[in-house]
């Protein structure tokens, strides 16, 4: 057995229940340091939240975890919980990518922005392309509310998390309109 990769780092990580499958968070002692949308099976969703992070180890999340996982999951079930309390821990992402991110959650529930709009308030209206990639690499899907930002002309553009520009236009649906996110199974 290798010692390194269970050696204790500080990151803790562990799935959670949500609408539309098992998600994943990761944490340190003080913020979440990643989010991992559901994959196709909960095991492949642990094994893209580990690969992301090699050494952590699962365990019990602390309050700020379980604070931004009822979060998500609430998003997810349809309401709009407010996450901008949710503390991130942002030494691991590029200072670019840092300032989108916060702008991004500046952006209301129900509320959009493009991603031309986002560049502007960077002070840079050209970097509309690195704003897409910056949000494309977002590590904390929906505490990011990533999917607030649409392209020119109130196009989806892209999205990487659920089953991509689906999975962004139904979050946007439900903050404006909350209820159920996902189609709920009829009751027998």
């Amino acid at each position: 057995m290798d010692s390194i990769a269970h050696r204790w780092t500080g990151v803790g990580i562990t799935l959670f229940e949500t609408a539309i499958g098992e998600c994943g968070i990761a944490w340190n002692e003080a913020a979440i340091v990643g989010v991992q949308l559901p994959e196709r099976t909960p095991r492949a969703t642990r094994g893209r939240l580990t690969r992301r992070f090699p050494h952590a180890v699962e365990a019990a999340p602390p309050s700020h975890a379980r604070t931004a996982m009822r979060g998500i999951a609430a998003l997810l079930a349809g309401q709009r919980p407010d996450l901008t309390g949710v503390p991130l821990d942002m030494r691991q992402v590029p200072e670019f990518n840092r300032r989108v991110y916060e702008i991004a959650r500046t952006i209301l529930p129900g509320e959009t922005l493009t991603y031309g709009e986002v560049a502007a308030k960077l002070g840079d209206p050209g970097a509309a392309r690195d704003v897409g990639r910056a949000l494309g690499e977002n590590p904390f899907p929906i505490v990011v509310p990533c999917h607030r930002v649409l392209a020119a002309g109130g196009r989806a553009g892209g999205f990487s998390g659920g089953s991509g520009v689906a999975t962004k236009l139904r979050m946007l649906a439900i903050e404006r309109s909350p209820g159920p996110l996902f189609d709920q199974p009829a009751s027998a």
